[in-house]
């Protein structure tokens, strides 16, 4: 190098750098297509079959619903297992031809299987389609010898509803259903699949996210005849929480039996924290059946009952009160000094008001009547004269104290909220004002005035408890499928009536001749061992007049109410029975309250002890003697009002 001159460093050209690298990348690429080529034209028969061969599915696992508990743990409600019969839709390529051979090999209906499987279209081909339910035994195993010919078939076990008491509580339980396409776009049942079941109505409706718990799955590979490659996921399905429930058994079963063929409704209650112990509508239905497909001769049959069975009238049923509003109106005049219990008026058998005439039910009258008298034998001149005094919207305040013309909120769906009318409520209605004439009906609890039986419970109870309106609820506690109590449920006061202690002695006092002294109207309810106080109604349908004594269409004839409590001095329970179209409540409804609560106070004996062997014989003999006191169940009285 010269000096004084900058070295300068010789370097290859560009050109010559990107040579080698250029041949790299390009056999790269070649090597690639040539893979490429390979898999997709060379090997693409083998590939094929194995896609073929090799399919993922999904197994659901449905949860177990949680039980159904009375009070006393005894379980109403359970699961029991149901076999469903599937399509997983990628395995059958002929799906119209599939349908053809199921229901021709089990005996199933084309139509219902051809309705599931539209209902469910849309879906992962690798989920299964349930297209059938409660397939039996016989069914099952003829999938099974069969199962060659049935690719893409299933056969799957899911829990179903159990009822330890067939068609007992039916309205008050409900019962379950599949999950309707109008459901799933609904939030509350966003993570819920087609095919699920979910509570319809009652309780199962009311407390669903409770009860139902998580469904479980697991995602396989299989090959083309169904056998498990490989488990690829797995999840446990999660039981629901079980509900112990107000009621009892025991005493549910009785006031049932004692309907009879009889429709109408019946509530239990608590009166001193307005726990619901007996909830009746009759005639009831099977609750089992909506979880499939109803024979259509038994869905006509429930749409033909005059006594409409799929009506829950404990809570939707709407009645004119009739004579049991009495309490009220009585109670609205001691309020407002317009009478005592001395005031008397005097019944001949009518009123005359306006120029109309107002009958008692005792054509011939009562004569000389006083606020005991008029309870006791129900005196429709008593209240009508009363009614006039006190006006339409006086008798609504009271009626208003017990919170009688809105939803007492029990927590099951269709409650009604009933009728109590004021002149406003006139006016804003119809247009009209408020005549006079039209308070005397509401006085003995007829005209514009509906009840639900629940609100009559209610009234009768807070009637007992002298003041205190108690939320009417069904369900005691929340239990965790290890038994563990999570949610525990406290009385819950909705308001006081603010009303005196000495008002609603005077009116329990006439509540207590209704059956016990001669001459009541409720006496087919009294106890030999325990003082109830109660009351009467009958109420018309329609007005009749002087037909109403001949034979009459079923569903023109009078309801028959009875309200009750017990024991008279310490009250545990209220009792409200209405019977749809039975005539006179003393004669209809006060025998059923009449066994209802023998049924009730029997139940809080303690069990008899059982005999020594030794003793047996003597025992025998014994049992043997005449009942004596035990045959008093109900001792009979006298007429109704």
């Amino acid at each position: 190098m010269i000096k004084g001159q900058r070295y300068v460093r010789e370097v290859a050209q560009p050109r010559q750098r990107t040579i080698p690298l250029a041949i790299v990348v390009t056999v790269l690429f070649f090597l690639l297509l040539l893979r490429l080529w390979y898999l997709q034209i060379i090997k693409v028969d083998d590939y094929r079959a194995m896609s073929e061969n090799n399919r993922l599915r999904f197994l659901p696992v449905a949860a177990s619903r949680g039980a159904l508990m009375d009070r006393n743990g005894t379980v109403m409600v359970n699961n029991r297992p149901s076999f469903s019969l599937s399509i997983i839709p990628q395995e059958v390529k002929d799906v119209e031809g599939m349908l053809d051979t199921l229901a021709s090999l089990l005996k199933l209906d084309r139509a219902e299987l051809q309705e599931r499987w539209e209902k469910s279209k849309g879906r992962a081909r690798y989920y299964p389609v349930v297209i059938a339910i409660n397939i039996n035994r016989d069914q099952v195993e003829i999938v099974e010898e069969n199962k060659l010919r049935l690719p893409g078939i299933e056969v799957s076990v899911k829990p179903v509803r159990e009822y330890a008491f067939q068609n007992s509580a039916a309205h008050l339980l409900g019962y379950i259903g599949e999950v309707s396409d109008k459901e799933l776009d609904l939030p509350a049942y966003g993570d819920y699949n087609p095919g699920d079941y979910i509570g319809k109505n009652g309780i199962e409706k009311a407390w669903e996210h409770e009860l139902h718990g998580s469904d479980g799955g697991r995602q396989l590979e299989v090959d083309s005849r169904g056998r498990v490659l490989r488990v690829l996921s797995e999840s446990s399905p999660t039981v629901g929480n079980s509900l112990v429930l107000t009621v009892d058994s025991r005493l549910q079963r009785t006031a049932e039996q004692a309907f009879g063929a009889q429709a109408g409704a019946a509530v239990v209650m608590n009166v001193t924290n307005g726990e619901v112990l007996a909830f009746v509508s009759s005639p009831t239905f099977d609750p089992s059946l909506f979880a499939g497909r109803i024979p259509a001769d038994v869905w006509k049959g429930y749409l033909e009952d005059k006594r409409h069975p799929l009506e829950n009238k404990a809570l939707s049923g709407q009645y004119p009160p009739g004579s049991t509003f009495k309490m009220l109106t009585a109670l609205a005049g001691l309020e407002a000094g317009v009478v005592n219990e001395n005031t008397s008026v005097y019944c001949d058998g009518a009123y005359e008001m306006g120029g109309s005439k107002f009958r008692c039910w005792s054509r011939s009258g009562h004569g000389s009547v006083n606020l005991r008298k008029s309870l006791k034998e129900s005196c429709d001149v008593y209240y009508y004269q009363l009614g006039e005094k006190l006006g339409v919207d006086r008798i609504a305040a009271m009626a208003e104290r017990f919170m009688l013309g809105k939803e007492l909120g029990i927590g099951l769906q269709n409650e009604k909220r009933g009728l109590i009318p004021t002149s406003a409520w006139k006016l804003k209605r119809f247009g009209k004002k408020w005549f006079p004439g039209e308070t005397l009906p509401v006085a003995i609890g007829q005209g514009y005035v509906l009840m639900t039986p629940i609100q009559l419970a209610s009234m009768v109870a807070t009637v007992a408890n002298e003041g205190t309106i108690y939320r009417p609820h069904l369900v005691k506690k929340v239990v965790d499928p290890d038994g563990k109590t999570i949610k525990e449920f406290s009385p819950e006061v909705l308001g006081t009536t603010g009303i005196s202690p000495a008002s609603f002695k005077k009116v329990k006092q006439g509540l207590f001749a209704v059956v016990n002294d001669p001459g009541g109207t409720g006496a087919n309810a009294r106890l030999w061992d325990v003082k109830v106080a109660g009351k009467t109604g009958t109420s018309q349908v329609v007005k009749l007049g002087e037909d109403r004594k001949k034979a009459v269409a079923y569903q023109y004839k009078d309801h028959g109410l009875f309200v009750a409590f017990a024991p008279f001095d310490k009250p545990e329970i209220a009792v409200a029975v209405v019977v749809e179209h039975g005539g006179g409540g003393g004669a209809v409804a006060a025998p059923i309250a009449g066994k209802i609560l023998r049924s009730y106070f029997d139940l809080q004996k303690p069990p008899a002890p059982k005999p020594k062997p030794a003793e047996e014989s003597q025992d025998d003999a014994q049992a043997e003697a005449p009942a004596g006191k035990q045959d008093h169940q109900v001792q009979q009285g006298a007429a109704s009002d």
